[in-house]
């Protein structure tokens, strides 16, 4: 089946696909997709889209399972030219209304037809995963429109409400991994991603973005069968590119003290999703070897740099940086008015880009505070080092990222404090070498009622999802305020014990 040459989103994948109909797209266990298979496949779901009257400019949600069907049904989304929202494993009953509004279709799999999400897809139109979306496989042309929303990658929730990231189709074809713009960085990772560890989720960007760099490029998206067991599944699936969060590399460097595993395969190991301390990324460097690399991105702009093994043999101080960004992307450290600082000094980093949204959906408000002049504000901290290294250094807003997502103080704080036994509610983020960071209450009981730890996880819970509840909660007389009369969250990080408790729940 041939498919037609063109620039627009999805059009260079399908063109890969077509170029090698016999090579293997997905092995999972003993099943092997070729790429023939998964073009075909995304030809059939494509003509049952647009059957269900599904096509330009219109909404489709999607939530199935990692299997090559789920990508196939993402990928034809796109071919037709859809807006494509991902449904998130883990958003609560609340939210899910939220994210899958505007959409005419839901289209899910035995695994994801919950009640929830059909309760939440209201009047759109179900459509299941498998041979009944099937229409007759007709020639495959990219049909959308460069202006129109491509995706909408919707935020963890951690705000109460999930915010959603809209891409156009133009910015999606100035992806990274797109071969016509590559990079000598991109071209450099593209080479290792002939065995591309495939797992967690197809609604992550950062995880789409790389399967997508891997069958672009030629190789195979490796599914584990089961969850995936670090570090062995590497040498046991021959894997040679991975993409990892910091806590899940703390595991596997703690693994490799005691246990030796061999991780020759390895050509890209990239750890991301949350800092990680120097001298951790410089035991990886020492365990693991020159596969090891650092990305530091955003979902508002994608993927701004890279930090290689060489980049600190040549350079040691950029081992305490997340590398130089990328060539397709320009940062500027700016002051609290918007001017641009000189190398060295501190200040908020904004990042110019063709990959990045056009806004958040039907938000104006949160939009306006995001985009100035085409520049994005990361709300990050930093500076830019004499030789060109990134180095981040905060944040200018109050948030956790518990395993590499994204969790604001603020509505934890709304949630604890909305409990009758609850007088003020204070949270705070602490490294954790499991998630990363971790969350860490802090509330004024009313009168001499001590509230029920158990009451209060549950409200949070309810609120903004299991992973928004703190790892620990502390009872206070009153919370130490700092010059200014606002609380004073360093001094409450102080009071955090040492060794922290493995489970949640202090006194």
């Amino acid at each position: 089946m041939g498919v037609s040459t063109d620039g627009v989103f999805p059009q260079a994948l399908l063109d890969s696909l077509d170029r090698d109909p016999g090579g293997i797209a997905f092995e999972h266990g003993p099943r092997r997709v070729t790429r023939g298979e998964l073009l075909d496949l995304v030809a059939r779901f494509a003509s049952g889209l647009r059957a269900a009257g599904l096509g330009p400019g219109r909404g489709v949600a999607i939530s199935t399972a990692v299997t090559p069907e789920g990508f196939a049904a993402v990928l034809a989304a796109y071919a037709v030219g859809c807006r494509v929202v991902g449904v998130r494993a883990g958003l609560t009953a609340a939210q899910l209304p939220h994210v899958v509004r505007d959409v005419e279709a839901l289209v899910v799999d035995d695994l994801t037809r919950t009640p929830e999400l059909l309760a939440a897809a209201g009047t759109a139109a179900v459509l299941r995963l498998g041979p009944e979306l099937h229409g007759e496989p007709e020639k495959l042309v990219a049909r959308g429109n460069p202006d129109d929303v491509a995706v909408v990658m919707f935020t963890s929730g951690s705000t109460g409400t999930p915010k959603g990231v809209a891409v156009t189709y133009a910015a999606m074809s100035a992806q990274w991994w797109h071969p016509s713009i590559w990079s000598s960085q991109s071209k450099r990772l593209a080479e290792g991603y002939s065995r591309f560890l495939l797992f967690g989720s197809l609604t992550s960007a950062v995880m789409q973005e790389h399967l997508s760099l891997c069958l672009v490029s030629g190789g195979t998206a490796v599914i584990p069968e089961g969850l995936p067991v670090f570090p062995r599944v590497i040498p046991d699936l021959r894997v040679t590119a991975c993409l990892l969060t910091v806590p899940r590399m703390h595991h596997v460097l703690d693994v490799l003290r005691e246990h030796p595993v061999d991780l020759s395969s390895l050509r890209v190991l990239m750890v991301a999703g949350s800092p990680i301390a120097p001298h951790r990324m410089a035991e990886a460097f020492e365990r693991i070897g020159p596969a090891v690399l650092q990305g530091y991105g955003q979902t508002e702009v994608g993927l701004i740099s890279l930090l290689f093994a060489d980049d600190v043999a040549a350079w040691p101080a950029a081992l305490t940086s997340v590398g130089r960004p990328r060539a397709e992307v320009e940062v500027q450290v700016r002051d609290d008015e918007g001017n641009p600082l000189p190398t060295g000094k501190i200040g908020e980093l904004w990042v110019h880009a063709a990959t990045a949204l056009i806004g958040y959906w039907r938000d104006e408000k949160q939009t306006a505070d995001l985009l100035r002049d085409g520049w994005v504000r990361t709300r990050d901290l930093g500076h830019l080092d004499e030789r060109g290294f990134l180095h981040l250094t905060g944040r200018t807003r109050d948030v956790i990222i518990v395993n590499a997502i994204i969790h604001y103080a603020g509505p934890i704080e709304q949630a604890l404090a909305a409990h009758p036994d609850v007088d003020q509610a204070y949270v705070v983020g602490a490294p954790d070498e499991h998630t990363g960071e971790a969350a860490h209450a802090f509330v004024v009981r009313v009168g001499d009622h001590d509230p029920d730890f158990d009451d209060l996880r549950a409200l949070v819970a309810s609120a903004l999802g299991e992973a928004a509840v703190a790892a620990t909660i502390t009872n206070l007389a009153g919370v130490p305020v700092g010059p200014s009369g606002k609380p004073d969250k360093r001094t409450l990080l102080a009071l955090l014990p040492k060794d922290l408790p493995e489970s949640t729940g202090t006194g």
